[in-house]
């Protein structure tokens, strides 16, 4: 088979390296060039290494691709990763169909983010969708999925790696099925009144609410935690005086509090402490321009007791029973 891949991040760099070993042809790989004089592994170059064709990511949004499908006679599109709208005169050009790699369970985790997403409300299982592309986003009929356990410690990254890792069997039975035809590939309708979709904003515009229980905002943290990649939503954010503090580790006490939400604290052993709506958060690494340093160094440097400012308001600084 000829298959056209969109892709980007290491999911795409997997995908590419997997197909390479396979008997079907990549006819071209669509992916950005990186941003930036850092040398990054990508798509576009593990492509090249390669010998496949790269193709401008954005090409996907232009209609007269399809003419060039058509003309290359693609059978199958693999959407992994790229954020790019694939236009609908694109999407039923390839003979067998388009194909999408979504990190989540679809219709519940629709949209972007998603790892992040299920981190933060809690969940204890997530998975990851390969369906059938249609113009709406996410929407399209599912052809396999897998499930897989979210740990109380797991990161972003490490949600997000385990989609990968239990999305690739998913695309080797897809790329099988289609080989064999269009009709044996599942097509299983979405229920539409169970979607809930999830942009690209992380939750509370990226701040802290200290007004929330700990587990919601020990949740939050790990959620965006990429480490040391980017973290697409960034860190959360408290404010220390008139500083701004990005929040990079926090972990729960059990420790149990009735101090007002937000309010600042350090103990004996010097843990930063701060109050929850229900009990005090550990504070271990923080941001501040750009730069990581352990919460307790960072009190350590200020010359006068910080606030912290929640979201509902400056909080005060309240040293914990037998400290100074």
């Amino acid at each position: 088979m000829r298959i056209l891949l969109a892709a980007e991040e290491s999911a795409g760099i997997q995908t590419l390296k997997w197909l390479a070993g396979t008997e079907h042809e990549v006819v071209a790989v669509l992916a950005s060039e990186p941003r930036s004089a850092v040398r990054v592994a990508t798509v576009a170059a593990a492509a090249r290494s390669a010998g496949v064709p790269v193709w401008p990511a954005e090409l996907v949004k232009d209609p007269a691709l399809a003419e060039r499908l058509a003309d290359e006679g693609v059978d199958v599109l693999l959407n992994v990763h790229s954020l790019f709208l694939v236009a609908g005169e694109v999407l039923v050009t390839p003979r067998v169909g388009s194909f999408n790699l979504h990190p989540g369970p679809l219709p519940r985790y629709a949209g972007l983010n998603t790892p992040s997403s299920a981190i933060y409300n809690g969940e204890r299982e997530h998975g990851v969708t390969v369906h059938w592309m249609i113009p709406e986003i996410d929407a399209g009929p599912i052809a396999y999925e897998a499930s897989f356990e979210i740990g109380p410690a797991d990161t972003g990254l490490k949600v997000s790696a385990k989609c990968v890792r239990n999305g690739l069997p998913l695309l080797a039975e897809l790329v099988s099925a289609a080989a064999r035809g269009k009709d044996a590939i599942p097509a299983i309708e979405q229920d539409q009144a169970r979607r809930r979709y999830f942009g690209a904003a992380p939750p509370h515009g990226g701040r802290i609410d200290w007004s929330l229980p700990a587990r919601r905002i020990v949740d939050f943290v790990r959620a965006s935690d990429y480490s040391p990649f980017t973290s697409p939503w960034g860190h959360p954010i408290a404010r220390l005086g008139g500083l701004e503090v990005a929040v990079v580790k926090a972990s729960l006490t059990g420790r149990s509090t009735s101090s007002r939400p937000g309010t600042l604290e350090r103990d004996p052993e010097g843990t930063v402490l701060v109050a929850a709506a229900d009990e005090l958060v550990a504070l271990e690494r923080v941001q501040v321009d750009g730069a990581s340093k352990p919460a307790g160094e960072l009190l350590s440097e200020a010359r006068t007791p910080p606030e912290l400012e929640a979201s509902t308001g400056p909080t005060e600084w309240r040293p914990a029973a037998g400290t100074e």
